[in-house]
């Protein structure tokens, strides 16, 4: 599993399982908070998504709008990156559209592969990971470029601070979702 890189085949499945406990009530311990968040359905096809990006970068511009934070602030992008032709290049497109296309962004699959419904809590938490370790961890897989639109997928694993991330997934049946964790100052 290669998300957004040339040589990308498709998804590769993994199991795995997460939760997270949210709260009202600030404890010791908690490092992040949760902003913002929306979902859109483009509705295009039970399996593939709009070419188009429309409904992620709905999904994201409500999210943004929610938060009442510009795109600016975002310090770090976690993609859906399935490494399928469709949705890799749906999501270039949208970042492109949401001028998120310089923000440091990458897809986590190729290291546990496609959880399907556990998806996009594992890749939260490892965002909250990387958010209190102040780490971007690269695109297992990726190398060089394979979407029309590029991105700044992060090739290595690096030190940056990181305060607020938006975390995307786009799903079978159109649905797209994001929201925004901001680091507990």
């Amino acid at each position: 599993c290669k998300p957004f890189d040339a040589e990308r085949k498709g998804i590769s499945l993994g199991e795995a399982c997460g939760i997270i406990l949210m709260t009202n009530e600030r404890e010791e311990g908690v490092f992040a908070e949760y902003i913002a968040g929306a979902s859109s359905n483009d509705a295009n096809h039970i399996s593939g998504p709009s070419r188009t990006g429309e409904g992620l970068v709905r999904a994201v511009t409500k999210t943004l709008e929610r938060a009442g934070m510009d795109k600016s602030e975002i310090d770090f992008v976690s993609a859906h990156g399935t490494a399928t032709i469709y949705n890799d290049e749906m999501e270039a497109i949208a970042f492109n559209r949401l001028g998120l296309e310089q923000t440091p962004l990458n897809s986590l699959k190729g290291y546990f592969g496609h959880t399907l419904g556990a998806a996009g809590i594992i890749e939260l938490l490892s965002c909250m990971i990387s958010m209190e370790k102040n780490t971007l961890i690269k695109s297992l897989g990726y190398q060089q470029c394979g979407t029309t639109q590029t991105l700044a997928i992060v090739e290595e694993n690096s030190e940056k601070e990181l305060t607020t991330i938006l975390k995307t997934a786009s799903g079978f049946g159109g649905g797209n979702a994001s929201l925004i964790l901001k680091k507990v100052q």
